[in-house]
């Protein structure tokens, strides 16, 4: 983990994957330590990058004010898993890709893929009253479905000998709007208000002002559409293998939030804590750091470090951005580090403004994301691995 004491723009901790950072996350770490509501330090875990206004993989606490850009476009993202009772030993490579295959055909993927019909809920009269008809009616037609980018489904190997189920989504569309909403009326309250901030991108609202309390609630609806959304895709994803394998049980189940904000004590006082592709990992809380799709994901236990505000990394965290990965990686490396996984292949990319087009996507391939076993190692003191999982088979959104 990285730290920056407020306003102290001098000190780089020696860490030895600092270098891994880039410039422009590094600069907003200092824009964050200079910003007048945060509180003490940033935090920035293992698998820290660049981000728009904080850096993913970043932690914070402010003073009666909340930062829409610090929770992020997809509010409560964040990850699902499931043990079951199935021996991998007794698994073979045509039931793996029957329940993916399965799955995918129930479960809409990709980026503003939804049902072709409205699902129930019965908090969808939640949603905001801002909210226009069609962003409602996508929000009811998108409960269940995987989404694009790093989004995932996946059946998995433990180190204990049993089959993993995992998945990785959050609230679709509607947490982007309502985060694209309030950063708006950020911007206007700071400005009206000649609050000077390091960047317009960290714009922030009160708490306690009638804004601030609006953003609360609906990032709480946002909140419980993510994890019912992991929920109702983890129910199709056991309905699917319970059929293709029979005599299976489903054991624990970890869901959790990685995007969000939360009143939490810290140092002797309430701060809201903004966890931007971070996972709660207070002392003995599990979590779930994801690899990426060709590499090992960790179940984990946490620590408890009042450093990191108790977080811990979310993922293996990416060292290559979309472009640069498709554009610089090659198929048939890529395909090799996906030996012996069942995946789906590599699509090309649909838009791009046409500079991209046809190109294969090969953002999710594992040479673009940082070594996940030093991403666990250097998260040793805030969280501790206690189960493996290895990638059998994956579906990607």
């Amino acid at each position: 983990m990285m730290k920056w004491e407020n306003r102290d723009l001098g000190r780089l901790p020696v860490k030895s994957w600092c270098d891994q950072v880039e410039s422009g996350a590094l600069k907003q770490a200092v824009n964050l330590a200079n910003h007048p509501r945060t509180v003490g330090h940033i935090a920035l875990m293992a698998d820290c990058h660049l981000g728009y206004g904080m850096p993913i993989g970043g932690v914070i606490g402010c003073d009666e004010a909340i930062i829409p850009n610090a929770v992020g476009v997809d509010i409560g993202c964040g990850m699902c898993a499931v043990r079951t009772s199935f021996p991998v030993a007794e698994l073979n490579r045509h039931q793996i890709s029957e329940c993916l295959a399965e799955v995918e055909r129930q479960v809409p993927t990709g980026e503003g893929n939804c049902h072709r019909q409205p699902q129930s809920w019965d908090r969808f009269e939640e949603l905001p009253s801002w909210l226009d008809a069609h962003a409602r009616e996508r929000a009811r037609r998108s409960l269940c479905t995987l989404g694009g980018g790093n989004h995932f489904l996946e059946m998995q190997a433990g180190d204990d000998g049993h089959l993993w189920l995992m998945l990785h989504s959050g609230s679709r569309n509607l947490g982007y709007r309502i985060a694209e909403h309030y950063h708006r009326l950020a911007v206007d309250f700071c400005e009206r208000r000649k609050i000077k901030l390091p960047a317009s991108d960290l714009a922030y609202l009160d708490t306690e002002s009638m804004t601030g309390r609006d953003y609360i609630r609906d990032m709480k609806v946002a909140l419980a559409f993510a994890c019912e959304n992991r929920a109702r895709m983890m129910t199709v994803f056991r309905d699917v293998v319970a059929r293709v394998l029979q005599h299976v049980t489903f054991l624990d189940e970890i869901n959790i939030h990685h995007n969000y904000a939360t009143p939490e004590m810290h140092f002797g006082r309430e701060l809201w804590i903004h966890r931007k592709g971070a996972t709660s990992a207070k002392e003995g809380e599990q979590g779930i750091i994801p690899g990426s799709m060709g590499t090992k994901s960790y179940i984990v236990r946490g620590n408890g470090n009042p450093e990191s505000f108790f977080s811990c990394a979310h993922g293996a965290g990416r060292r290559m951005g979309r472009m640069a990965a498709s554009r610089t990686l090659s198929k048939a490396a890529c395909d090799k580090a996906m030996a012996g996984i069942v995946h789906s292949g590599w699509r090309s990319f649909r838009g791009g403004g046409g500079k991209m087009k046809g190109v294969l996507d090969l953002s999710e391939a594992p040479q673009a994301y940082k070594d996940i076993e030093a991403v666990v190692d250097a998260s040793s003191d805030l969280a501790r691995p206690i189960m493996g999982l290895r990638p059998l088979g994956v579906v990607k959104g």
